[in-house]
């Protein structure tokens, strides 16, 4: 059975990240891609950002910052063809303290609302560490079970984790030890220029866009990886990872077989697409 891009049915992706900014650095190209194959595109931000400001810009308040980096994700995913955001507007920074009950409930209403089939969300170290991003990602994966508890077999939506390697040749003091391998790649070489433009958009996160994408707010987007990175955690009701060795695991069956390479050699990863054509 093969795999494909721009089958007639459209298919639904839903993203969930905690701030306004996540989305363009860690998969920006694979919502544009998709989205002008004709693919809905859903996006989850969980709080507006209002303790993230890290750039030269004055704004004297929380609340102005909120709604100034709200201002600036709307711009950002208007040049990723984002179909609908979902701004939960949780507090920044304080994900990890809510009860997560709570906030994996709320994704669940999310998840039976739009009945996505791929689910994008950062893996539990949440890339940089970040409690935030590690709180959204337990959440996630448990409104994943909770919602494959109340819906059919047919309906239940792949998980999958981004990972973002070319962040760490610029952050390095981000880095963590990586849990599990990078076993898919998504060719978004066409749609650099718009992950670029959108994150030409996050003005007030200067600093860091810089640290990350040097080059990116002056027009250079050489730097930006031809690929984005994932792992597919959860398919079909089950853990792709249980009772496996993560030193000998195979790549997942969206993939091309092989054996995983403890030391994530990103260029040999394949590339794949994310749905199967049903039609063959």
């Amino acid at each position: 059975m093969g795999y494909f891009i721009g089958n007639s049915k459209k298919r639904r992706l839903l993203f969930l990240f905690p701030h306004p900014d996540d989305e363009s650095f860690a998969c920006a190209g694979t919502m544009a891609k998709y989205s002008e194959l004709g693919h809905h595109i859903y996006l989850v931000t969980a709080t507006s950002g209002d303790k993230g400001k890290c750039g030269p810009y004055s704004i004297t308040c929380q609340k102005e910052l909120a709604v100034w980096r709200e201002h600036e994700l709307t711009n950002a995913i208007r040049c990723l063809g984002v179909s609908d955001l979902f701004l939960y507007r949780y507090p920044d920074g304080g994900l990890a303290q809510m009860d997560q009950n709570v906030l994996a409930e709320r994704v669940l209403q999310t998840l039976l609302s739009m009945k996505p089939e791929i689910i994008i969300t950062f893996p539990p170290d949440g890339v940089t560490g970040h409690p935030d991003h590690i709180a959204l990602s337990l959440a996630v994966e448990k409104a994943v079970k909770r919602f494959e508890a109340q819906a059919s077999p047919q309906d239940y939506p792949d998980l999958y984790y981004v990972f973002i390697p070319h962040y760490y040749d610029h952050c390095t003091e981000c880095a963590p030890q990586a849990a599990f391998p990078i076993t898919a790649k998504v060719d978004i070489s066409k749609y650099k220029n718009q992950k670029g433009k959108a994150l030409q958009e996050y003005k007030s996160q200067e600093y860091s866009v810089n640290k990350a994408f040097p080059g990116v707010l002056q027009g250079d987007f050489s730097v930006i990886d031809p690929y984005e990175y994932y792992t597919l955690i959860r398919s079909q009701g089950r853990n792709e990872f249980a009772n496996r060795s993560i030193k000998h695991i195979n790549t997942v069956e969206a993939f091309t077989k092989g054996e995983h390479d403890p030391k994530l050699q990103v260029a040999s990863v394949p590339t794949i697409c994310f749905f199967k054509n049903w039609d063959e």
